[in-house]
């Protein structure tokens, strides 16, 4: 993926074409208090291969904003490909950032269903779990802003 920052077409891993204009894409922290207690999504992502391990191989459902694409729009397509949950996440933080950051709460016992080509698995996982997994740090602290803004903890 293009780092956004270059000369270069602004694409995603897949090759499709990335907003030039920020935030680039989102993420939403999907959460759901289980009977013991806050629960987190986290996704496998599968195009790297079922043992990658490290930087960017487990993160909450997240991805890149289409040209003119509303950021809005993108969080809620994003989650419903990767999660196959159609649902309004509500903003945490979209304006005058990078990479925007969503909240959503689901039901506890919610079905999840991953897209099978960009990530093989999911969890739902405690805040400890989620935070010592997600990579890297620039994603724990859009995490953890996401947890704290809406309550998640």
């Amino acid at each position: 993926m293009t780092d956004f920052g270059g000369t270069e077409e602004f694409t995603s891993w897949d090759g499709e074409p990335v907003s030039r204009e920020p935030p680039h894409g989102a993420t939403v922290v999907v959460a759901s208090h289980a009977p013991d207690g806050w629960r987190y999504v986290l996704l496998h992502r599968g195009h790297q291969g079922q043992d990658r391990e490290g930087d960017w191989a487990w993160t909450p459902p997240a991805g890149t904003r289409k040209p003119g694409e509303d950021i809005a729009a993108c969080a809620a397509r994003e989650l419903q490909e990767e999660t196959g949950v159609q649902a309004a996440p509500q903003p945490v933080q979209t304006a005058g950032v990078y990479w925007a950051v969503f909240a959503l709460e689901l039901p506890w016992g919610t079905a999840i269903r991953v897209d099978g080509t960009e990530h093989d698995r999911f969890e739902w996982v405690s805040y400890a779990e989620a935070v010592g997994r997600i990579r890297p740090a620039v994603v724990v602290e859009t995490f953890t802003l996401a947890c704290q803004a809406a309550g998640f903890r």
